[in-house]
């Protein structure tokens, strides 16, 4: 697999690299400024490109300007975002749009080596990969939502969804049968008023858009 990385840090951005390199990926660039994200991308044209969201000169939020971008430009280019905090408008921004291959992770979730290679091959196969933090935060700012009216279960089945993992994984964490998981989902997309999907990174990126543009 072929990566671009963004990330200014030195010490994340050659721990990126050798974690990469040492799985087996190729590292086709690194940089370290917002500038220079777009043309590394379109010279590259990367299988993923992992970002971060605030990079030189501003350090507000050039890393996700530059994978909107990229993205407009390159359509379906697979992007990971990592950020040190939270930051709900950035994911929703992202993720709203009903795109696949798109992810958005903390940073310390790098340091998780297993789960990190995990989500980004999910989203380099065009998947989804959302931090259970994020996914948490998106959960509960929201007040009087349709979410409410999701039993505790049902939760449980939304918050693994919305991570990106598929019927047999959320089935083996809840300890539950696949058609136990299937009814729950049948149940979430009801309430929430979603049409139900057969596509794992569609039905997930459509309850992310949901619960991103969903008022506070």
């Amino acid at each position: 697999m072929r990566v671009v990385i963004a990330e200014d840090n030195a010490l994340l951005r050659e721990g990126l690299v050798l974690l990469l390199t040492s799985s087996g990926h190729e590292v086709v660039a690194v940089v370290g400024t917002g500038p220079d994200i777009l043309p590394a991308v379109l010279e590259h044209r990367p299988d993923v490109a992992v970002l971060d969201v605030r990079m030189p000169p501003g350090f507000r939020d050039e890393g996700l300007r530059a994978a909107l971008e990229a993205r407009e430009r390159i359509p379906g280019l697979p992007v990971l975002v990592l950020s040190q905090y939270v930051e709900e408008s950035y994911a929703a921004e992202l993720l709203g749009g009903g795109s696949s291959g798109v992810g958005y992770l903390l940073k310390d979730r790098v340091g998780r080596v297993d789960e990190f290679l995990d989500a980004l091959e999910r989203v380099a196969a065009g998947g989804t990969a959302l931090d259970p933090e994020v996914v948490t935060e998106l959960l509960t700012r929201r007040r009087d939502t349709p979410l409410d009216s999701l039993t505790p279960r049902e939760r449980e089945v939304l918050e693994l969804m919305a991570e990106g993992h598929d019927n047999t994984t959320i089935a083996k964490t809840l300890v539950v049968t696949e058609r136990s998981v299937s009814k729950h989902i049948g149940n979430v997309f009801l309430k929430l008023g979603l049409p139900p999907s057969d596509s794992g990174h569609r039905r997930v990126l459509a309850v992310l858009a949901y619960l991103a543009h969903t008022p506070k």
